[in-house]
């Protein structure tokens, strides 16, 4: 175990060994020790099958997605239940797996996001997973729902030597378009996945707009850097308990070979720990990508 693992390990002291063998593993595996790359695969389930693998078909197949992951040296594969029980055990053991208990589709609209629990702690263990993922929608009616839900998930995870991943995407009737990636409102995201008990923080990259009219006069008062994404990027982990919890920022949407190793820079710069990978449509060359430029 590396200096720079155990140092990261050493802000979780509340954790059993389990747990942090758990992170540790996550952390020790693949090509960048001590840094998160993540492949998660929700979409099938999120936005459809033809939406989601048409453009890259191998992908139909779940057992795509392990090899992609194992291919790209990323540090774990994170899936919905099916996904992960149509591979685990052909790819048990090769790489740490999380498994993500709720999910949400797109047949039914609305502004205001409320995922159902898809999954159990007890399915984690089954599998062989390192830490079981979920998703919260701060700024969503729903979101008090969602938080009641984690926390007797993480409760039972923690309790069972499971890691916590939580994404926390500001989403719904209480902010704008616009403010799902604000500076204030992602900070605000990662604080509070980890008042929830997270031991990963998923965020999106956050933009220089500040939604909150209260927040906007303190950042201007206090003159607290955001004109940078690395800059960006520090403050939101500073939010996270001033960098004592793992902070990864999701890829986003598509970009070309230049963005994406300017924007894992960026991270890098500012503190962030990685970032999720996702295929491009041709071969999976993107998560591959993310993954070498992540040092």
């Amino acid at each position: 175990m590396t200096e720079r693992v155990r140092e990261i390990l050493s802000g979780y002291g509340s954790d059993n060994p389990g747990t942090l063998a758990n992170l540790a593993r996550l952390m020790n595996h693949g090509r960048l020790a001590g840094r998160f790359v993540i492949l998660p695969v929700d979409q099938g389930f999120e936005h459809g099958p033809a939406r989601s693998f048409a453009p890259n078909a191998p992908g139909y197949d779940p057992r795509y997605h392990f090899e992609l992951a194992l291919a790209a040296g990323c540090n774990a594969y994170a899936a919905p239940l099916g996904f992960l029980e149509a591979g685990a055990a052909e790819f048990a053991g090769e790489i740490p797996l999380i498994l993500k208990l709720n999910n949400s589709d797109s047949l039914y609209g609305g502004n205001d996001p409320c995922p159902a629990i898809t999954a159990s702690v007890d399915d984690a263990l089954r599998l062989g997973c390192s830490a079981i993922g979920f998703t919260i929608y701060p700024a969503s009616a729903a979101r008090n729902e969602m938080y009641g839900q984690i926390r007797a998930l993480a409760e039972e995870a923690k309790r069972k030597g499971l890691a916590v991943v939580v994404w926390s995407y500001p989403r719904g009737s209480g902010i704008s378009k616009e403010g799902e990636t604000a500076i204030d409102v992602v900070a605000y995201a990662a604080q509070i996945a980890c008042q929830l008990g997270a031991h990963v923080v998923k965020v999106k990259p956050p933009t220089a707009h500040i939604e909150q009219a209260a927040a906007k006069k303190v950042y201007e008062k206090e003159r607290i850097p955001i004109a940078t994404l690395a800059e960006r990027v520090r403050h939101v982990v500073q939010s996270a308990f001033n960098g004592r919890r793992i902070v990864i920022f999701s890829g986003g949407e598509a970009k070309d070979t230049a963005a994406i190793f300017e924007e894992v820079r960026a991270i890098r710069d500012g503190g962030g720990f990685g970032r999720s990978s996702a295929a491009t449509p041709s071969s999976g060359r993107g998560a591959r990508r993310s993954s070498s430029c992540a040092r």
